[in-house]
């Protein structure tokens, strides 16, 4: 109890200033993976994030994911993001990406059990989204637009998991038009026809398990954005973004308590210790706190 306690008072004493991640979804792909066999042949996830961001721009996420174990190796998961921004813009929500994931669990061999991720993103829009016919930044945006692949690995050492993974955009579908030059805010960067570089994920978690049904799992993600981002400016030339390439380091620590056999519930906070220069891809938030609830059956 006291390591759990300490961890706590380091997380708070942080500054809330996060730079948020890639698309939905991404900065989960540690979550994602299955680090141990499985059991229960069905599982369905309720969850939720809520943020602040840019210009107090205040965000509530749902999503809902279902997993089928096809065997005690294998898994598949579907996961559909829905995202609702409000601010001095207005309202706007739309449902976000859809994630098809695949999890393949080695036999364990000397402690150690490695695990495979690949998986596809799909976006429900095209990063446009209006408001009173009104451009709107990639922040009131519910996705970037992009359809991505998604590969991975795991590797799970006693209490240790340490996994990688890489978000690669394949097709490009962003239309958004919002320019700054246009805007009577100066709080976002221009993002017409905003094209995004690749990430790289590392994360590395350690497991505290307790008597009481509690799992605590603090642990550190490092995101490594591999290139400078780019619009197409007013004179219809590619522009770069400079300072939007670089590393991302938060600081992340998942709680969850298990209700019955099948069923409980998480909880996670984060925090970050190092940030890029630039986010045009509106994904910075000044706090995130998420919530999940999981039934398998």
């Amino acid at each position: 109890m006291k390591q759990i306690i300490y961890i706590l008072s380091i997380l708070g004493s942080l500054s809330m200033y996060s730079q948020g991640c890639s698309d939905a979804g991404f900065c989960s792909v540690g979550n994602t993976f299955t680090d141990e066999l499985n059991t229960s042949k069905n599982q369905l996830d309720f969850g939720g994030i809520i943020g602040g961001g840019e210009a107090d721009i205040f965000y509530i996420s749902p999503y809902v994911t279902y997993t089928r174990n096809f065997s005690e190796s294998f898994s598949m998961s579907a996961k559909v993001t829905y995202s609702q921004a409000s601010g001095d813009f207005g309202t706007r929500g739309q449902f976000g990406d859809a994630f098809l994931t695949s999890n393949y669990v080695f036999k364990e061999k000397n402690a150690k059990t490695w695990s495979t991720l690949l998986g596809l993103k799909f976006p429900f829009t095209s990063s446009n989204a209006k408001i009173n016919d009104i451009s709107l930044p990639l922040d009131y945006q519910a996705s970037l637009g992009t359809f991505d692949l998604i590969a991975g690995v795991g590797l799970k050492y006693k209490k240790w998991f340490f996994n990688t993974a890489l978000q690669l955009p394949i097709f490009n579908n962003n239309k958004n038009s919002y320019f700054d030059e246009y805007s009577a805010s100066n709080d976002f960067s221009s993002t017409n026809l905003f094209e995004r570089k690749p990430d790289v994920l590392f994360r590395t978690t350690y497991t505290i398990n307790t008597k009481k049904k509690f799992t605590f799992k603090p642990n550190l993600l490092f995101i490594y954005h591999l290139g400078e981002d780019s619009y197409e400016n007013i004179f219809g030339n590619r522009t770069t973004i400079v300072g939007s390439d670089g590393l991302t380091l938060n600081g992340n620590l998942i709680m969850s308590y298990a209700i019955s056999s099948n069923r409980s519930i998480e909880l996670s906070l984060a925090t970050p210790f190092a940030i890029r220069d630039s986010r045009p891809d509106g994904l910075t938030r000044s706090f995130t706190a998420g919530f999940i609830y999981k039934y398998a059956f």
